[in-house]
């Protein structure tokens, strides 16, 4: 056991592994990078944003600061979610903004070894793929690394 840890902790002595907020999208599992991370929300009210793109769930007040919401399940054409599904808010600092990112749910904060990332495989959905940084397998699952910034670009057509 204290082999384990002593190499936990080289690893993070070197700088060698990251740290993930993992969380849920349809039933894909999904992690992004904990430093952008600035707050999770439980279910909050929503204001809907006219003639914003159909991604942009609308806009979230975050003590006093109005922040966009958007909802990962439209900007990857994922099916709406089932009826009474309350979506979580992950708020993310990109460019010195902040935005939500409503996904289904919250899971931990793992950290894992940058080795042990792999390239997207060909066979991802070319939505998710854009939106992509790589991917982890986990415990018989594949975490998709979010890479936020190119979730928040409503351009790449993903």
């Amino acid at each position: 056991m204290s082999s384990v840890i002593d190499r936990r902790r080289a690893v993070r002595a070197s700088g060698a592994a990251q740290e993930f907020v993992t969380l849920t999208v349809g039933n894909q599992s999904c992690g992004i990078p904990v430093l952008t991370v600035r707050d999770i929300l439980g279910p909050q009210q929503v204001t809907r944003v006219p003639l914003a793109p159909p991604e942009v769930a609308g806009s979230l007040n975050l003590r006093g600061r109005i922040v966009t919401a958007l909802d990962l399940r439209r900007r990857l054409s994922l099916p709406p979610a089932p009826a009474g599904a309350r979506p979580m808010s992950v708020v993310v600092e990109v460019g010195g903004e902040f935005y939500s990112l409503l996904v289904d749910q919250v899971g931990e904060v793992l950290s894992l070894e940058d080795d042990a990332r792999e390239a997207n495989p060909p066979t991802l959905d070319p939505r998710w793929r854009g939106v992509s940084a790589g991917v982890y397998r986990l415990q018989g699952q594949l975490m998709v690394v979010l890479d936020v910034e190119r979730v928040l670009d409503l351009g790449t057509g993903a």
